[in-house]
């Protein structure tokens, strides 16, 4: 049996719990958080309280922790888990910058622990599809890629937390709700080379510090041109969330809001299996967020830790992800 300790029990730390208590091979023993309101909320009364993070890592038989802090955070609560020993699943996006990534990683190789990034949208059949279709070299060449990301966030969104909205603790729309989809991206194409863009901040002057929405032309080390759009100025709820590819041997689109479908495809000599997912978004009763996946993500951990599975996204690749955004926002035009 795997132990797990969870640090920050919102939303997302609530999601994973609910798949560490669902999976067999796994089990919830700890929680971390700064408010003690929610004791009377744990999911077990064996579950062992923390407030605050250095009592949990000094006293936890956990083997794992995940990290489901506020972004500005995700750096250091894991180099304190990784120095007490411990694995560490944490949530997109790993790091606020390259320099944070590079200090995760070290902590990680001096401690022989590994990090597991969360990238659940990895997970997604479509995805899943289409990465099989590229690498094993069916689609030929790629030629270009268009992402389009057009979401809801309103004003209620940003009143549940007060770091959300604040450039140094959330860092912007492409850290907190795109990063999966440049992830994607990334996960399928490669790495990213050149990047120019303009962003604006069209409809929350009144509680975020940075963009809502962005038009960015980039190209890949493949030589691909990559096409990105995104907005969380969808009107009252989301939209789209979707990758096009134009291939040597095909054409086809992931689509729906969360990358959840299949929505179309023309492939030399094949096709792939018709996919079309309904909800299973992350559903957190304000605003729905991507694919709700965080039970594989839990199931790779126990795959790596118990059967030597590789790891499906680790820190190099959540590291290229934070590198890919930092590039763009310093590729921005005035």
């Amino acid at each position: 049996m795997i132990k797990f300790a969870i640090i920050g029990f919102g939303h997302i730390g609530r999601r994973h719990a609910e798949h560490i208590r669902n999976n067999k091979a796994t089990q919830l023993v700890a929680i971390c958080d700064i408010n003690t309101d929610i004791v009377d909320e744990l999911p077990d009364k064996e579950i062992s309280f923390y407030p605050n993070v250095e009592d949990l890592l000094s006293a936890t038989t956990a083997d794992v922790i995940c990290i489901c802090t506020p972004n500005y955070l995700h750096a250091a609560h894991t180099v304190a888990a990784l120095n007490a020993g411990k694995h560490v699943v944490v949530e997109k996006p790993m790091a606020m910058s390259t320099a944070e990534s590079d200090e995760m990683i070290e902590a990680a190789q001096r401690n022989d622990r590994i990090i597991f990034a969360v990238k659940q949208n990895r997970y997604n059949p479509p995805v899943a599809a289409v990465k099989d279709l590229i690498a094993s070299g069916r689609l030929g060449r790629v030629f270009m890629m268009q992402v389009n990301c057009f979401w809801n966030r309103g004003a209620a969104y940003y009143a549940q937390s007060d770091w959300r909205g604040k450039k140094a603790k959330d860092g912007g729309c492409l850290y907190t709700q795109f990063s999966h989809f440049i992830d994607i991206l990334y996960y399928l194409n490669g790495p990213v080379t050149e990047a120019s863009g303009r962003i604006a901040n069209f409809a929350h002057q009144s509680n975020t510090e940075f963009e809502d929405s962005g038009s960015f032309v980039m190209k890949a080390a493949n030589g691909a041109i990559i096409n990105f759009n995104f907005s969380t100025c969808a009107y009252e709820k989301n939209m789209e969330g979707s990758i096009t590819i134009l291939a040597e041997n095909g054409t086809l689109k992931i689509g729906g809001q969360y990358l959840n479908t299949l929505e179309y495809q023309c492939i030399a000599g094949e096709e792939l299996p018709q996919i079309n997912i309904v909800a299973k978004e992350n559903d957190y009763g304000l605003y729905k967020g991507s694919m709700s996946n965080h039970d594989k993500v839990i199931q790779n951990v126990v795959d790596v830790l118990h059967h030597n599975q590789p790891v499906m996204t680790g820190a190099e690749e959540g590291r290229e992800v934070v590198k890919i955004i930092e590039m763009m926002y310093a590729a921005v035009e005035e």
